[in-house]
């Protein structure tokens, strides 16, 4: 097993005042409660968001604010998250408690839904704080390809819901 560094440990506050924050936005054809299927099945994130290559649940059922997993991304990175929030249909928000990178202080992500006429819109907030300069260098230099590429990541979740609930 790699190496832990710990994370620290974040309220549900983080997201909105982060160093760097990262929003994307989509409406989706489906329901909110779909959407909470998707979020909740951990085979269905590799499918949308191409950086995480598994997901495991490492608390049993029921999930709610205090559930953990594991998520696996490449380049050989594992965060081990806990949920700070878990509003069935409208809001599930996760920090890292350790990772086995250093180069992150503090990581967390806050998924907002709101019910249209159509399905749903999606908030996405990717918030972070990098450790030391070198992390805070890079991040500035990747700044808008990680925005880019996280856009990228709901546009597949629309084609992969769109696919899921056809």
């Amino acid at each position: 097993m790699a190496e832990r560094y710990p994370c620290r440990r974040v309220g549900l506050d983080f997201p909105d005042r982060a160093p760097y924050r990262f929003v994307s936005t989509v409406d989706l054809a489906i329901t909110p409660e779909q959407l909470f299927d998707v979020l909740a099945d951990e085979t269905s994130w590799p499918r949308w968001a191409s950086v995480i290559t598994e997901v495991t649940w490492t608390s049993p059922e029921p999930r709610g604010v205090g559930t953990t997993r594991t998520v696996d991304m490449r380049g050989g990175i594992t965060g081990d998250e806990e949920f700070l929030a878990w509003e069935p249909f409208t809001r599930m928000a996760f920090r890292f408690n350790e990772s086995t990178t250093n180069s992150i202080s503090a990581f967390a992500e806050d998924y907002r839904v709101e019910p249209t006429a159509t399905g749903c819109h999606l908030t996405w907030i990717m918030a972070l704080e990098p450790n030391g300069p070198a992390g805070r260098i890079g991040l500035f230099a990747g700044r808008p390809a990680m925005g880019w590429l996280f856009q990228r990541f709901l546009h597949n979740l629309r084609r992969y819901t769109d696919e899921r609930y056809a």
